[in-house]
């Protein structure tokens, strides 16, 4: 939960009476003096308007709040605004009173340019009794605005040390002249503008990310739909696998599709970066895999699957947006394994028998990059064979020392578990993974996957 911050109102009474001339006050030319105490209704108006300020309230409506009150408590013409942009290293007017307060509502003001450029670079209020005598006024605002200002106090506003913009106060009502007075009220309001509009900001932070972390819990239910409720259905096979987000989303994708009675396409995918935007890429990798397999005509061809999806991916992704996948079609009365491995890592086939792991890594380029064939190759597997599949969230799995896993521990742990049933495996590899990494951060998405030929 943020902490909210609060210039206490209260208190305002205290630092009007003791102003009237705050230090970092300069004028262009000196305010006149005014002697007179605020007291009665007056100082309870100004009082009653800082709590108002002080309220909780989405920013947009805080900052018409400081127009309108700026205006009223020193009785001017105009009133406006401009909040500090870090990134841009500008100004930026966000309201204008007025019919025409839009236009200014976009203007870009550097450091220094200008009088609320100056103040903000000066973090100091001036006082402009002439506006168009001075060389920082720039008059430009005030042709679009059909408008001409005469006088003018600002004051910057800050917060903890932090630039967080500039108010202006234009024109007294009536023609009037801005006194000391007038200066230390625009100085107050600024201090609690820069309270308000910072806990404004924290607030609708606050708001932003509760909305944005109900969007990713949906986006992960959604996900989770794209992958199978089981992959443990094929006849002949003893199937397996498992995702573990590192995020609430994830660039991870596995498979188990049934094409025939006769074959089933076996598919795991890693898209480059993580959350949302490697999230989207997954779906449309799913939409476009399955598609394919509904609309094809004759005998299927993992080739021919493996280059559309390639195409569809460099039509729809960035440059910068690439998957690494691999892709098996299982034949059951062959028990013929035809593989694509398309930039992914090496895919092994564990002989019982033997012993000995075949590396599956024949195919080609990573997916969504250009287009380019793919080879494919064929293996026969035998019972008690067994395939792992896995992305690289599993061998460069690292602890607080920042050592990967590594693909020989995984091994390790696949010839040492391959007595046990898939399912067993998978979870033996993940609980292996976890405890090398013990409590460093999930830096990347797990996903393991293990077919066992009975």
């Amino acid at each position: 939960m943020p902490a909210y911050h609060f210039c206490t109102a209260a208190n305002a009474s205290l630092l009007i009476e003791q102003h009237p001339d705050m230090n970092t006050t300069q004028t262009a030319t000196h305010a006149p003096e005014q002697s007179d105490a605020l007291v009665g209704n007056e100082l309870n108006f100004i009082v009653g308007t800082l709590v108002h300020l002080s309220e909780t309230k989405p920013l947009g409506t805080l900052l018409d709040d400081i127009i309108s009150s700026s205006c009223e408590v020193l009785g001017v013409e105009r009133s406006s605004l401009a909040l500090w942009d870090e990134r841009s290293g500008e100004l930026h007017f966000q309201i204008a009173t007025g019919t025409t307060g839009e236009f200014i509502k976009s203007q870009g003001i550097a450091l220094g340019v200008g009088i609320a450029g100056w103040v903000a670079e000066h973090r100091t209020s001036l006082c402009i009794h002439n506006c168009y005598d001075d060389p920082r006024f720039n008059p430009e605002f005030d042709k679009a605005l059909d408008f001409r200002s005469e006088s003018m106090i600002c004051a910057p506003m800050i917060h903890k040390g932090k630039l967080i913009g500039v108010i202006q106060a234009i024109n007294k009502r009536g023609g009037g002249v801005f006194t000391q007075r007038d200066i230390g009220i625009l100085e107050i309001l600024a201090m609690q503008c820069a309270v308000s509009i910072e806990n404004a900001r924290l607030m609708q932070l606050e708001v932003d990310q509760q909305a944005l972390h109900h969007e990713l819990r949906i986006a992960r239910e959604i996900q989770k739909q794209l992958l199978p409720s089981s992959v443990n259905f094929v006849t002949g096979l003893d199937t397996a696998a498992t995702l573990i987000p590192a995020k609430q989303v994830a660039g991870d994708y596995y498979d188990v599709l049934p094409i025939d009675s006769n074959t089933t396409l076996f598919a795991v995918c890693d898209v480059s970066g993580k959350s949302v935007s490697a999230a989207l890429i997954v779906s449309i990798l799913s939409a476009t895999i399955r598609t394919y397999i509904e609309t094809r005509t004759g005998t299927f061809d993992v080739r021919d699957m493996v280059h559309i999806v390639n195409r569809v991916l460099i039509a729809t992704t960035t440059s910068e947006k690439f998957v690494t996948a691999w892709f098996g079609l299982y034949e059951h009365d062959t028990r013929r394994l035809h593989s694509i491995n398309a930039g992914h890592n090496i895919i092994y086939v564990h002989r019982t028998e033997t012993g000995e792991c075949i590396e599956l890594s024949a195919g080609g380029f990573v997916l969504g990059a250009i287009e380019l064939p793919y080879d494919k190759e064929t293996v026969e597997l035998a019972p008690g064979d067994r395939v792992l599949w896995y992305t690289d969230g599993v061998p460069e799995a690292m602890n607080a020392h920042k050592e990967q896993f590594g693909d020989d521990r995984m091994l390790r742990c696949l010839q040492s578990n391959s007595h046990r049933s898939s399912a067993e495996l998978v979870g033996a590899i993940v609980r292996e993974v976890q405890a090398f990494a013990s409590d460093a951060e999930q830096s990347d998405d797990i996903t393991c996957g293990v077919m066992h030929v009975l």
